[in-house]
């Protein structure tokens, strides 16, 4: 009789502990999953904190370019973007709307192509980032409001989810800048560590002159290496070998304007070394027979000299950055790709 007993009572207690070890295995999970939620919930606001400060950038961009034509609205514009920038996480919501009330109000044809475009990719990216956002806040609202997570207070200190609250315009497509080019570049430098450098300007400016590095937009079906060749190619004559080339060690990012057309182009740079030589143009396209006018070798004294006079050299760093060119080019492993302007 007693040994039946003790029986039934280890059984329950086994039973019992069983239902305890599940409980604290489950509970235990849960915290993981809120914790994953909450790690999520909280990048998604620093993504979406990071968008809608880029679009005060652009907003005090805007701004000072209307200053002349419109000042009271541009002071308006910059004080509505400096209190965006400002305000508190409660307050947050409520000056970003009036904002995108006012940024609502611009007629985007009356910008220049590549400021409408900024605008355009910063409010794609703010809409963007608001519906994940507001999809990590549902999700961990969710999770956190079931009984047994509430019980237990699985959640611990975590503050609740909110969610941010944005105008939207009705049609995404609207807000997107143009899609991304990629470009191969080349940083062509010769015995005396100078950088080939070509002059040219936009068809649709035909009066204004910048220099940049040897470079175009990859083709279908190419490489990076393959459409650094060919560029060097088809703009100097100059014959080189894919495994010459250094790199990529550059990613430059830029939205312009260029025979009336806005292009968003990502381009990545390489470095090669070659004797100091006369660039041919018997491979020129049409457009760079009416656009390229001139080749230069310079050092970082000669770039400044042609940016004080009134003709910008691109990228604007090169200058900076021609002995970092010169470094990589004696390399045979390249430092890591790195952002530039």
């Amino acid at each position: 009789m007693d040994l039946t007993i003790s029986l039934g009572v280890a059984i329950v207690i086994g039973i019992l502990v069983a239902i305890l070890i599940l409980l604290a295995l489950w509970a235990y999970s849960r915290a993981n999953r809120l914790d994953r939620l909450h790690v999520r919930y909280d990048q998604s606001w620093q993504a979406l904190d990071a968008a809608l400060a880029r679009r005060s950038v652009v907003a005090r961009a805007i701004a000072s370019a209307r200053a002349e034509a419109d000042p009271t609205a541009a002071r308006s514009l910059t004080a509505l973007a400096d209190q965006a920038e400002r305000a508190s996480r409660e307050q947050r919501e409520q000056v970003e709307n009036a904002l995108s009330a006012r940024l609502d109000k611009i007629d985007k044809a009356t910008l220049k192509p590549a400021l409408a475009a900024e605008l355009g990719d910063a409010e794609a990216r703010v809409l963007i980032a608001r519906r994940f956002h507001n999809d990590a806040v549902r999700d961990t609202r969710t999770l956190r409001g079931r009984r047994l997570v509430r019980l237990l207070r699985l959640a611990g200190t975590a503050p609740w989810p909110t969610y941010f609250e944005l105008s939207e315009h009705a049609n995404l497509d609207e807000l997107t800048a143009p899609p991304n080019r990629t470009s191969a570049r080349v940083v062509i430098l010769d015995e005396h560590g100078r950088a080939l450098l070509v002059r040219g300007c936009d068809p649709a400016k035909p009066d204004v002159f910048f220099w940049f590095t040897v470079g175009g937009g990859v083709d279908a079906g190419e490489t990076l290496r393959e459409a650094a060749v060919r560029e060097i190619r088809e703009e100097t004559e100059l014959e080189v070998d894919a495994d010459q080339l250094r790199g990529p060690i550059w990613r430059r990012v830029a939205t312009f304007s260029f025979d009336s057309k806005v292009i968003r182009s990502e381009e990545l740079y390489f470095v090669v070394r070659t004797a100091s030589f006369e660039p041919g143009r018997g491979r020129f396209t049409d457009l760079e027979v009416r656009t390229i006018t001139d080749f230069r070798w310079c050092d970082a004294a000669d770039m400044r000299a042609l940016s004080a006079n009134g003709e910008t050299v691109f990228p604007v760093e090169l200058p900076e950055l021609l002995m970092e060119a010169n470094t990589a080019a004696a390399l045979h492993t390249p430092p890591a790709v790195r952002a530039i302007r």
